[in-house]
């Protein structure tokens, strides 16, 4: 079972015993805001979770038995993003190339245009999860209207595309 399971951390930081999860002035500083969890700690936190946190946090104690190991992975960051929508054989990004070709056309994401996709990724934290429904945002009406565009031979997506299209949603 995966997910970002949003507050873990938090739990895991009152059982332990760690006031402070912002920016620390202090071990223990009650200036430290538990809203403004640093990744770094916030991984150090969810590496130390045990089978009560997982419960407090809302799992039935029966699931929770039927996990033997509990790991914790960090945010896929932008790069790592990218690359899953294009570097696999079966590449969400290579599967829409393909579609395009069967209308003889061929479709290029331009650099800028990726990056964009990855940043909204992450903006809505739904990780690589969400890169098809992103995509199929943007694509839909490409897919729709190009057919009849006879002319059409080759098409970039740009950064501009997506940017207009997240701003419409």
């Amino acid at each position: 079972c995966g997910g970002a399971f949003v507050g873990l951390d938090k739990i895991v930081g009152r059982r332990i015993g760690k006031k402070s999860l912002g920016f620390r002035m202090g071990e223990d500083s009650p200036e430290a805001s538990a809203e403004e969890v640093q990744p770094k700690q916030k991984y150090e936190l969810l590496s130390d979770v045990q089978p009560e946190d997982l419960i407090k946090f809302g799992l039935i104690p029966e699931f929770v038995g039927r996990l033997p190991v509990v790991g914790v992975l960090q945010d896929l960051d932008e790069a790592a993003l990218i690359e899953i929508l294009t570097r696999p054989k079966n590449a969400i990004i290579k599967q829409y190339q393909r579609l395009f070709e069967f209308e003889n056309v061929r479709l290029k994401f331009s650099e800028d245009a990726l990056r964009a996709v990855a940043r909204q990724a992450m903006a809505r934290k739904v990780g690589a999860r969400g890169l098809r429904m992103i995509l199929e945002e943007l694509m839909l009406d490409l897919m729709f209207h190009l057919p009849s565009q006879k002319k059409v031979k080759e098409f970039e997506v740009t950064r501009e595309m997506v940017d207009k299209r997240n701003a419409t949603l």
